[in-house]
């Protein structure tokens, strides 16, 4: 495990790069959302870095599809305490039937063959992020927003 307290901290660009990479690479995500009535549903999801946004299914029943309508707000992190990507996003309820090919088939090959079009309990949720910050330790709490209202800051 690297000791990232003592490392010096990343450059912006650094982070971003940093980021960027956990979006491709990674598999699943933290997804928080609130009902109407601000009750908070917190769940990990399988997503996929899809064109500039990311893109996660659940059931249509699930408090987390539930509660993304009507505003579609969303906190998305990854990573783990010492290395945080946190993601303010919006999200949009997208039917399978409609979601572009290579956007379901970039989903299904990320995740081993599951497809959420198979079944029309599912459906995906786009969410494009409104801000983006990463940092490790203390050290990088300064300059750690990377996104602002969904332009890239660096």
């Amino acid at each position: 495990m690297t000791d990232h307290h003592r490392a010096p901290a990343r450059t912006a660009e650094q982070r971003k790069r940093d980021v960027l990479a956990r979006l491709a690479n990674d598999h699943d995500a933290w997804v928080a959302t609130a009902s109407p009535d601000g009750q908070p549903c917190l769940v990990p999801l399988s997503f996929v870095w899809d064109r500039g946004a990311l893109l996660i299914s659940t059931r249509r029943t699930n408090p987390t599809a539930r509660n993304v309508t009507p505003r579609g707000s969303v906190v998305i992190t990854l990573g783990h305490t010492r290395d945080v990507v946190l993601i303010d996003g919006t999200a949009e309820v997208i039917e399978g039937a409609t979601l572009a090919a290579e956007s379901a088939d970039a989903f299904t090959a990320k995740l081993d063959g599951w497809d959420p079009r198979a079944s029309p309990a599912w459906i995906y949720l786009r969410v494009t992020p409104r801000a983006v910050r990463a940092w490790r330790e203390e050290n990088e709490l300064a300059g750690r927003e990377l996104m602002h209202d969904g332009e890239w800051l660096v």
